[in-house]
């Protein structure tokens, strides 16, 4: 799973926004390395295993022929208290990494190979991220 070397804080706050004033993503929103790619459509935080499990499913689809590349990195901590602990008494501890993902932005990329194959490694990945998710081209960015 990917998370940082160092961090340096180890907990985070917890930076809650409002969905009435989300803007998009004005960064990572093109196509830069692939020719087919995986554009988040919601907000959402996504975290390392999540990105690992759709890391996965792409590698399997495309085989050895097709390349890929991973356009986000895990590097929020963030915390969780254990089974059973009442309110109060701090904040829990550090569970793992996410990346807080905005609308617009590119997940993944894919390329040397032909589009069905690519389209369908990333409706795949799409499915084991916690957010919608839309297919994009070059053609038709």
């Amino acid at each position: 799973m990917l998370l940082p070397k160092k961090v340096k804080f180890r907990k985070w706050h917890t930076g809650r926004l409002n969905p009435k004033a989300m803007t998009p993503e004005t960064r990572g929103t093109k196509l830069a390395f692939g020719s087919f790619g995986l554009k988040a459509e919601t907000q959402s935080r996504v975290k390392s295993n999540q990105i690992e499990s759709a890391r996965k499913v792409i590698s399997r689809t495309l085989t050895k022929a097709g390349k890929y590349w991973i356009r986000i990195f895990p590097d929020r901590p963030y915390t969780a208290k254990a089974a059973e602990v009442g309110m109060g008494k701090g904040k829990g501890d550090p569970q793992g990494y996410c990346f807080e993902v905005f609308p617009g932005r590119i997940l993944f990329e894919v390329d040397g190979v032909e589009g069905s194959i690519a389209k369908e490694a990333l409706r795949k990945a799409g499915t084991k991220l916690p957010l919608k998710t839309r297919i994009i081209s070059r053609s038709n960015k």
